[in-house]
């Protein structure tokens, strides 16, 4: 695994970068505005990705807290342990984002809405699972401590999904669906997907990065890690 992280974290990065040029182009200069919101729907090209992957990267911490709680695999509880620290920028990107559009559109940087108040609450699982890990000095015990936070934080993500679907929410329902046409034009929502996309590689870079440091840090007793160091 230590590998494959320091052979493919490049590669990622690489094409996260490009990838994310080519959508802020697409979506700040060859978008045309919103017939509403005029330019300043344009932050949905940050907001959205760095949304979405806050979620996504909870879930993929939980399920790999969950795979190194049930078969003790030692690298998925690193695999967890290194996105935590990505979910938690990603989620402040989103709440600072959030309020930076929600200031011109509502009249106010926050509102006690449901959407915006779960992913304040995954903001604090975050920091919380971060925090466990750090109070806990036997690594075993820190591991089996935050999986079991991480499992039970999960149960947020479909709230903050489908918040909009559940209650009256001022914050507004998904632009673009799996299923059906999307509310958005084709020249708008291309940047947004391929922005989706290079959120995706840039998570796997990064993670793949605090993977590898993960890894030394656990097994630095182990003579594979000397073999590498020398």
């Amino acid at each position: 695994m230590y590998g494959f992280a320091r052979r493919w974290a490049p590669w990622f990065g690489g094409c996260a970068a490009v990838a994310m040029f080519v959508a802020l182009y697409g979506g700040l200069v060859l978008a045309p505005p919103d017939y509403q919101q005029k330019d300043a729907f344009r932050i949905v090209y940050v907001h959205a990705p760095v949304a979405t992957f806050s979620m996504v990267i909870y879930t993929t911490m939980a399920l790999a807290a969950a795979v190194g709680l049930i078969w003790r695999m030692k690298v998925a509880h690193a695999v967890a342990a290194a996105s935590a620290p990505i979910g938690a920028w990603l989620t402040i990107a989103t709440l600072g984002t959030g309020m930076l559009w929600g200031k011109p559109m509502w009249g106010a940087y926050w509102v006690w809405d449901p959407r915006l108040t779960s992913e304040l609450v995954l903001l604090f699982l975050d920091f919380g699972y971060m925090g466990l890990r750090a109070a806990i000095e036997d690594p075993q015990k820190a591991d089996k401590a935050s999986a079991v936070l991480a499992i039970v934080g999960v149960v947020n993500i479909p709230i903050i999904r489908f918040s909009v679907d559940w209650w009256n929410s001022l914050h507004q329902p998904a632009t673009t669906k799996l299923l059906g046409d999307p509310d958005m034009d084709g020249s708008m929502v291309w940047p947004l997907l391929l922005m989706l996309v290079a959120f995706a590689l840039y998570y796997a870079a990064v993670m793949l990065v605090r993977l590898r440091a993960e890894l030394l840090r656990r097994e630095r007793n182990a003579s594979w890690v000397r073999e590498v160091l020398s």
